[in-house]
């Protein structure tokens, strides 16, 4: 009996970090990683040698991953930003100044001090509900398994020379691992760890193959050359398809590749209904390496500008110089498309490594994003200057998050205004008069809707956080999970009541959560009276492309039909007969 005829069809199930499909042959990397470290006492006599063979080894890897900057292919050069800061992470002084110290106190050898003090710092993160903060930590780990790899001598995986067209199956696989990635071989990738908000994730949708990350024990079951399917959209693999499941896959995937093609053509063309209503569809982006991406999607600008990536994993504070910078670089990039910045928005003592406050049981309901800001001003200052001077350059909006009482907005416009008198003083060029904007994330908020219009220029609706608050669900709870999800009753009738304030103040109301970039959600938010969408840059064409099948006349009866609705599962049911066949 042959090997193909004894391999039974395995299914797996992850996190779709980049969607498509692909079918193709596996091909492992780095299987027997460096998992196990073992510890041994230095002579001390032999002190100077170990602190000596340490330092070459962050050397090794600094040089390692600036020739890997060199030689990036084109179509990811936007991210080199990624694995400049992997190289600055080298010689951060939480990894490289405490593994010297460890080293030095212990009497231990390079490769357990170095694992002791990584352990130490991803503690840190581990409380962090945010899935884009928790990946952070991952960017600790790739730096020091390349660290760690120089000392126990093994050899580093070389993507760029992988020969074959093939599937990558691996442990992890770095921003580095990734960025060599050469499209006419490697048709896409699946992970036992990392997730959607990991760099690598992000790259692997810049370079727009199918990636599933989080599978667990992927490594364990594939083999080399075991033929594999991914599905990234939906989080599936399946190792050695049965022949029906292999061509019920062949048709998704041609009918997908055409599909695309099909939205990438018109997603240059407006997001207009058939009856002339037109929409704006704007791009969330985390650095700026991915504004090529919303302009190469269609976006109309950017609807949200994370910023906290600037201040994770380091000692200290950016500085005004390198936030303007970042923040400039942005807004040059898309202008005259807007921009819209938002403020500071994390947990202060768990994420930013220097900042000294205590433990907080329940973060996600502590001193976070603008509460955060409001008790550390200098820092919130330090933001608003570079924000307000990035904005002399462009189409800046500023955003405010989590804003939950009128208190915040005046004492938020108070640390604006002394920004702005400060830059004048420093006679810097900036541009104060930007349109102010408050995150609609906050039960709360949507109460007060009407109070709050009277002071903020525009709202911006973080679904995401509104329907945790909203139904007291952690979506990262997998026990409670499945509750959440945008087309709760409560949750229309939220966005109901904001979209009809707004456009009863005058002012301009969108949603920016990730309920905005799934097709299937859009006539419905349209119907609700959202005035612009803002999501993940690949997900705009699809969205523009249901914005055109649709007429605002008729989602007038419709959204009279789902707001007497008074189950999640009769709106899901009434949505999906209403439009589910305009999804390609």
């Amino acid at each position: 009996m042959s090997d193909k005829e004894i391999k039974e069809e395995i299914r797996l199930n992850g996190i779709g970090a980049s969607p498509g499909i692909c079918i193709g042959k596996a091909y492992l990397v780095d299987k027997e990683g460096v998992d196990v470290v073992e510890k041994y006492f230095i002579d001390k006599q032999n002190l100077d040698n170990e602190l000596k063979r340490f330092k070459t080894a962050v050397k090794q890897a600094v040089n390692d991953l600036k020739k890997i900057i060199e030689n990036i292919p084109k179509e990811v050069r936007n991210h080199t930003g990624i694995i400049e800061t992997h190289v600055a992470l080298l010689k951060d002084r939480k990894i490289y100044d405490k593994t010297i110290e460890t080293i030095k106190n212990e009497r231990v050898n390079a490769e357990w001090a170095l694992k002791k003090v990584v352990t130490g710092i991803k503690v840190m993160f581990e409380s962090i509900n945010d899935p884009y903060l928790k990946e952070r930590s991952n960017d600790i780990n790739y730096v020091s398994n390349r660290i760690m790899k120089i000392l126990m001598g093994s050899e580093e995986v070389n993507i760029a020379k992988i020969d074959k067209r093939v599937v990558l199956v691996a442990k992890d696989l770095s921003p580095a691992d990734t960025s060599q990635i050469q499209l006419d071989k490697i048709m896409g990738f699946i992970t036992d760890r990392g997730g959607r908000a990991s760099h690598t994730g992000i790259i692997a949708r810049t370079l727009e193959i199918p990636a599933v990350l989080g599978l667990g024990n992927a490594t364990k079951i594939i083999n080399n050359d075991d033929t594999v399917i991914i599905d990234g959209s939906t989080g599936i693999v399946i190792v050695n398809p049965s022949e029906q499941t292999l061509n019920e896959y062949k048709e998704i995937e041609t009918r997908e590749e055409e599909h695309k093609a099909h939205l990438s053509f018109e997603s240059c063309f407006k997001a207009e209904t058939i009856d002339g209503f037109r929409l704006p569809v704007m791009g969330n982006i985390e650095l700026p390496e991915e504004v090529a991406s919303v302009l190469n999607h269609g976006g109309d600008g950017i609807g949200l500008y994370r910023t906290e990536f600037q201040y994770l994993t380091r000692n200290d504070f950016p500085t005004e110089e390198e936030l303007f910078d970042n923040y400039k670089k942005v807004v040059e990039s898309i202008a005259p498309k807007p921009v819209t910045i938002r403020t500071l928005d994390i947990n202060g003592d768990k994420a930013v490594a220097s900042s000294n406050g205590m433990d907080e049981p329940n973060p996600a309901l502590g001193l976070r994003a603008i509460r955060y800001c409001l008790e550390r001003p200098e820092i919130f200052i330090t933001q608003l200057k570079a924000i307000l001077r990035a904005a002399a350059f462009g189409n800046v909006r500023i955003l405010f998050p989590m804003i939950s009482s009128i208190d915040e907005i005046h004492e938020t416009k108070k640390y604006l205004n002394e920004a702005a008198d400060l830059l004048e003083k420093e006679q810097k060029a900036y541009n104060k008069n930007i349109p102010f904007g408050i995150m609609i994330e906050v039960p709360s908020t949507v109460i007060m809707a009407d109070v709050m219009a009277d002071e903020a220029d525009f709202f911006s609706i973080g679904t995401n956080d509104l329907i945790q608050y909203t139904l007291a669900i952690d979506r990262v709870n997998m026990g409670v999970a499945h509750l959440y999800h945008p087309l709760h009753p409560a949750i229309l009738r939220m966005i109901k009541h904001v979209a009809y304030i707004g456009n009863k103040k005058g002012i301009k109301v969108s949603v920016c959560g990730e309920m905005a970039g799934d097709p299937l959600n859009v006539p419905v938010l349209l119907g609700l009276g959202i005035d612009e969408l803002s999501m993940n840059p690949q997900s705009i064409p699809a969205v523009k492309n249901m914005i055109r099948s649709l007429k605002m006349e008729d989602l007038k009866q419709f959204t009279k039909e789902i707001l007497i609705r008074t189950t999640t599962g009769e709106v899901i049911k009434i949505v999906e007969a209403s439009f589910g066949n305009l999804i390609g």
